[in-house]
């Protein structure tokens, strides 16, 4: 399968100007939407994927969604082993929130039998010191750990987050969010004694406010949290 080839057919201009201005100093996006790159990903699991894995480069934003997809989707079919090894080899590609989003999203292989291994591969991530290595860590616990089991460990590792950049920072924010969601009244008493920074705390305020699962009289109580 020549899938550069795939992807320059698949490709729309249109759609490229309008989710560049959404990634910031991207510049390699050719224009292909993500519910196409998941049927080309489920094509290319269906033949040679390790060829594809060890083979593709990643040149384009697209290339690089594809990697992960591929990697993610193809967990049945590799043993423990071999899905973290190519799960290691795939996160420092990772260059952006989209590639990061859409991987940890896909990551099924956190919800089955593997659940415990890969929360414990993820560990050593929160303590890195690279934007999307701690977004991925992040994002991969509010994607597949946000429940009475993690909860505890997971905020303590956001508590040792000391990160200033935004796609971090914005990503512990929507993780307390999510979490506020799932388990209201651990989160509560989470949020009551964090060691957040204040720019993260008070935006994890405000994505709670704005979910459509939280009631009125929660929200206001929120809302009176923020730091000044």
């Amino acid at each position: 399968m020549d899938v550069k080839k795939r992807l320059l057919e698949l490709a729309e201009p249109e759609y490229r100007e309008f989710h560049g201005k959404l990634l910031p100093g991207v510049d390699d996006i050719l224009g292909v939407r993500v519910p196409a790159l998941r049927k080309l990903a489920k094509e290319i699991i269906s033949s040679d994927w390790r060829a594809f894995l060890e083979e593709n480069a990643g040149e384009t934003y697209e290339e690089r969604q594809l990697l992960g997809l591929v990697t993610a989707g193809a967990w049945k079919k590799m043993d423990l082993e071999e899905l973290l090894a190519r799960t290691a080899a795939f996160v420092p590609k990772i260059d952006n929130w989209a590639v990061c989003d859409v991987f940890c999203g896909s990551y099924k292989a956190a919800d089955g039998a593997c659940s415990a291994a890969v929360w414990e591969f993820l560990q050593p991530y929160f303590q890195s010191e690279r934007e999307y290595e701690l977004r991925f860590a992040v994002v991969m616990a509010l994607s597949h750990y946000c429940d009475g089991e993690h909860a505890d460990e997971a905020f303590r590792l956001f508590d040792g987050i000391r990160s200033e950049a935004y796609y971090v920072r914005m990503a512990v924010a929507w993780a307390v969010s999510v979490y506020f969601v799932k388990l209201p009244e651990r989160t509560m008493e989470y949020l009551n004694k964090c060691e957040l920074d204040d720019w993260t705390f008070n935006k994890a305020l405000q994505k709670i406010t704005e979910s459509y699962r939280v009631d009125r009289e929660t929200k206001d109580r929120i809302r009176r949290m923020k730091r000044k």
